[in-house]
């Protein structure tokens, strides 16, 4: 167990010649065009845990990387159906069970003045599904990234390409993969630690 009880990162038996383990292999390309075509050639391999950084923005790199449609809306749209249907049955419990009164001479549980707190409420949940879900489906919080670690990696924000793909990848192989990579015209490969 790591810190605050949360489960630490997983072992996945790739160790660097210091010992230390290792979180993922990643390779340096020149140019956005380079990375665009390695980037294509590892999805083709069929690995999942990888991912592409690059200074800017490239056209087409979602689907080189073959990035899949993110769960986000189904999360919101969850959030939202829950909050409709918590604001419905608390406003028809308050109103015609709890404390049934005569308001404006419309029955108990009558719908017409239940709208805007059904409204607020659906926005309400949507918004905490949405911060949550994309928290969740980031992995975030997340106190540091072994990628930070690397002083290399830190280019990436200013004239560098860079493919990263995990140790915990089923088919990560440790040095088939750097040679992989190499192969692909990456022009500097690194093992990162974890």
């Amino acid at each position: 167990m790591g810190i605050l009880g949360l489960p630490s990162r997983p072992d996945h038996g790739f160790r660097t010649p210091d010992g230390g383990v290792v979180h993922g292999v990643m390779a340096e390309f020149q140019t956005s065009a380079d990375v665009y075509h390695a980037a294509e050639q590892v999805r083709d391999a069929g690995f999942q845990k990888w991912d592409v950084f690059a200074p800017f923005p490239i056209h087409g790199i979602d689907e080189a990387i073959g990035m899949k449609r993110t769960k986000l809306p189904l999360i919101v749209a969850g959030g939202a159906i829950t909050g409709i249907s918590v604001a419905l049955l608390m406003q028809w419990w308050m109103t015609a069970v709890d404390y049934p009164l005569v308001v404006q001479g419309k029955a108990y549980a009558a719908w017409e003045p239940w709208v805007p707190v059904t409204f607020e409420l659906g926005v309400l949940f949507s918004a905490f599904a949405s911060l949550i879900g994309m928290l969740a489906l980031n992995g975030l919080p997340r106190w540091n990234h072994p990628l930070l670690k690397s002083e290399r990696f830190l280019r990436v924000s200013d004239d560098r390409f860079a493919i990263v793909i995990e140790a915990g990848d089923a088919k990560f192989q440790g040095s088939d993969t750097v040679s992989m990579l190499q192969g692909l015209g990456a022009t500097h490969v690194e093992l990162v630690e974890e």
